[in-house]
């Protein structure tokens, strides 16, 4: 089964003010490439799990005016929900000037809970636990147009989609071996990861020896 959004919203800025997307908010966000000092952010999408996309562009690299957007991720009322969201949360600080939290990540969780498998793509990942099959052919592609081809904006939309159910199987499995606390704390460390990342930390362990 591929991915399908019931509806895809696009807009220029900023979120629109009144959207509610209840305790938890599915987020994603399409560079120009994938070094945050090098590559800008084109646009972040968000979906609350109902099958609504809502895609915010940032043309021109305007990101003065995306007050709503930044609002929804600074709520602390408001779980975001990433897939790697190392690279995410370090994007959105740099671009948007904002710490996201609390965050979690479903590819943390999925190392976590699915140790019978070194496959921890989001498509390989939505494909075993949600049974679909998910198009992945504009990974590679310019995010920075000023109109997004009707391909692009699926594709951006299938990446926040799923990311609700993901979680609530992924929850079930971490549950079921006793690893719920240690993904939370790993969870909790990732805005310092990518503080870690931006400042100039991006590949070495300060943990070794």
């Amino acid at each position: 089964m591929k991915s399908k959004a019931k509806s895809i919203e696009i807009h220029q800025g900023d979120l629109p003010g009144g959207l509610d997307f209840g305790s938890s908010v599915a987020v994603d966000s399409e560079t120009l490439g994938l070094k945050p000092h090098r590559d800008r952010l084109c646009v972040v999408q968000v979906s609350a799990g109902d099958g609504v996309c809502h895609l915010v562009q940032f043309p021109g690299a305007d990101y003065g005016k995306a007050d709503n957007l930044k609002a929804l991720m600074a709520d602390d009322g408001v779980t975001k929900i990433f897939h790697y969201a190392r690279f995410d949360v370090a994007v959105i600080r740099k671009y948007l000037g904002v710490v996201c939290t609390p965050v979690y990540c479903t590819k943390i969780a999925s190392r976590l809970a699915r140790t019978y498998t070194s496959n921890h793509g989001l498509k390989d990942v939505c494909r075993e636990l949600v049974g679909v099959d998910m198009n992945k052919e504009q990974q590679s592609s310019d995010w920075a147009v000023e109109t997004l081809s009707p391909a692009q904006a699926e594709y951006a939309a299938a990446d926040v989609l799923y990311l609700h159910q993901i979680r609530n199987r992924l929850d079930e499995m971490l549950e079921r071996d006793g690893r719920r606390e240690l993904a939370s704390a790993c969870f909790e460390f990732l805005t310092t990861r990518a503080d870690l990342d931006l400042a100039g930390w991006g590949e070495e362990d300060i943990f070794s020896h």
